[in-house]
């Protein structure tokens, strides 16, 4: 069956047009509230949201939908998605919704479903409730609709299980730290929790409006942390996304680290703690080479996937492993969350700043990365990749990096564009690999 609505992560899409309207947000509600009513106990949701305008629109639909068949409402308001899995499992909820679109604009926006686990949803349920938002679902009797109420400590509870994830005797005493939360999700709950462990906080992008959400912010725009970390003399910048599963860190100079060269560190200094399971790291098919070199280097691996958290967190759980991510940001530590947490990831990175007594510069900068170019080619139809010149061209290019480099060509499941990347020690090989393979696909494509 051919999905309409989930995507790679979730339900997505542009508000009040295709399958981000009211209406479809609360049969998204009747669907996953039947589809997980399972037992004969009152049954829950638990709903989170960032802090997008449509998201009182989408979760007012959604309430509507999960108590039109029987369910109970638990909701937490602006909350990061990793917090809204934490309590779904915590207070023993059958299902949690999370309204967000991640990085994107505020006039996109999204659902994100977990199950009873805090586990984004299988395949399996997924498909279930795509049957199920094309048919007619029974709703409940009158006195079995469902009812709603809003939990005022939903903050602290996040934050309590955030420290959590440190050892006791780790402070942040004498740290000056630059947080930009993306006027998002985790605008209150991420300062106060580095705040609360020691550390002096210069907080930006804390003042959401509905319309601002990843405006010139956080993770995906970072000038902002990264003049706010030198104007102010902190020593390290955190920048996370609208709903708070990414992380990239700035160093006390301004310069990037990106999620590759976090797995790095704490894959090395769990290795080294003996915390590391799976031996090695999980990250997608986009990982630098230079990430791969430096585990190998160690004896630990690099599993790679298909791009997407989703992928990722599969193979951890599938393969035993603790430690995993994108280049992009999602860190997924499965001793403390079920999903991409970029507060936790954050409080590793700082607890190893504070064990090493290093500035940031000399302990984030752990491998040099080989040269790397990603580039996006729109086409409007049909598909590219099967056209001989562009198989061709692909050959042409896997030939001239071979031993050498990696290829990576796929096309985009949210947007009609075919990215291709490559990566390789010799800069003008990798350039001229992209190019090549770039111009067929638009000769192909017109």
């Amino acid at each position: 069956m051919t999905r309409q609505y989930f995507g790679t992560d979730g339900i997505r899409g542009r508000t009040n047009a295709g399958v981000m309207t009211a209406q479809v947000a609360m049969k998204v509600g009747q669907a996953a509230g039947r589809r997980f009513m399972r037992g004969d106990h009152r049954h829950r949701v638990v709903i989170g949201k960032d802090t997008r305008l449509s998201g009182y629109m989408l979760e007012n639909a959604m309430v509507a939908g999960f108590t039109s068949v029987g369910m109970d409402v638990i909701l937490l308001g602006p909350m990061p998605t990793p917090a809204v899995a934490l309590l779904t499992r915590e207070m023993r909820a059958d299902v949690g919704v999370m309204i967000s679109a991640s990085h994107n604009p505020y006039e996109d926006n999204g659902i994100k479903l977990f199950g009873p686990d805090g586990f984004k949803l299988s395949d399996e349920d997924e498909m279930a409730i795509e049957v199920m938002l094309e048919s007619e679902l029974p709703l409940a009797d009158s006195p079995d609709i469902g009812r709603a109420r809003r939990i005022e400590d939903a903050r602290g509870r996040y934050i309590h299980a955030v420290k959590a994830s440190l050892p006791d005797n780790i402070r942040l005493d004498g740290l000056k730290i630059a947080v930009d939360c993306a006027n998002g999700a985790a605008y209150q709950v991420a300062p106060s929790a580095f705040w609360e462990l020691g550390a002096e906080i210069v907080a930006v992008g804390v003042s959401p409006n509905g319309l601002n959400i990843n405006d010139g912010c956080g993770s995906t725009h970072l000038n902002l942390v990264k003049e706010t970390v030198v104007s102010s003399g902190a020593d390290i910048g955190i920048a996370l996304d609208g709903d708070a599963d990414r992380l990239i860190v700035v160093d006390e100079k301004g310069q990037t680290v990106d999620g590759d060269q976090i797995m790095a560190l704490i894959g090395s200094e769990w290795a080294r703690q003996g915390r590391l399971t799976g031996g090695g790291v999980v990250a997608t098919v986009m990982s630098n080479l230079g990430l791969e070199r430096f585990l190998d280097a160690r004896g630990l691996d690099l599993v790679r996937t298909q791009v997407g958290d989703r992928h990722v967190l599969e193979r951890m759980r599938r393969q035993g492993y603790n430690v995993g991510g994108e280049q992009s940001g999602h860190m997924i530590l499965l001793d403390h969350a079920t999903t991409g947490d970029g507060t936790i990831a954050a409080l590793q990175v700082l607890a190893a700043l504070v064990e090493s007594g290093k500035r940031a510069s000399e302990l984030l900068h752990l491998f040099d990365p080989v040269p790397q170019l990603l580039r996006n080619v729109r086409f409007s139809g049909g598909k590219p990749l099967e056209h001989v010149t562009v198989k061709e061209a692909i050959a042409d290019a896997q030939a001239s990096l071979d031993g050498k480099g990696r290829l990576v060509i796929r096309p985009s499941g949210t947007e009609p564009v075919i990215r291709v990347m490559a990566e390789g020690d010799d800069a003008g090989e990798v350039e001229a690999a992209v190019a090549s393979i770039c111009a067929a696909v638009e000769q192909v494509a017109g």
